[in-house]
């Protein structure tokens, strides 16, 4: 299993970055994304610009401090925990993921695959966040 986590901070109320990374609906700043469909209210499947498609089972939602959900796709099979803090200042974030290869052949890969994603949605709330 590998494990990968990443921490930003951003300077506005934590509410702003709550409800960004938890809808479903708004998905546009995702830069990864080509849409998301909305299986229930605990299920729901990405799908990336290519068409490759990831199922999501949210496990918990504490409202603006954590978000966690299993994932799995042909590929890989994991969990998410986004943990969400603010103060006076603004937001920190830290998301945490664990994911198991499917394929022995991708083993050596996931780590950096999955640091490589995590910078990305960074980069892409970075922008989010600002407008």
């Amino acid at each position: 299993m590998a494990v990968s986590s990443i921490k930003a901070f951003f300077e506005c109320n934590i509410s702003k970055v709550w409800d960004i990374v938890t809808s479903l609906e708004d998905y546009a700043w995702r830069s990864d994304l080509g849409k998301i469909e909305i299986l229930s209210a605990l299920q729901f499947v990405e799908y990336t610009k290519d068409g490759y498609a990831t199922t999501f089972t949210i496990t918990k939602t504490d409202p603006c401090k954590r978000w966690e959900f299993d994932m799995e796709n042909e590929n890989m099979k994991g969990h998410w925990t986004g943990i969400f803090s603010g103060n006076g200042d603004g937001t920190e974030i830290e998301f945490i993921e664990e994911v198991t290869a499917k394929k022995l052949i991708m083993k050596p890969f996931v780590k950096m695959y999955l640091k490589k994603q995590q910078a990305l949605y960074i980069e892409d709330l970075k922008k989010a966040v600002a407008d």
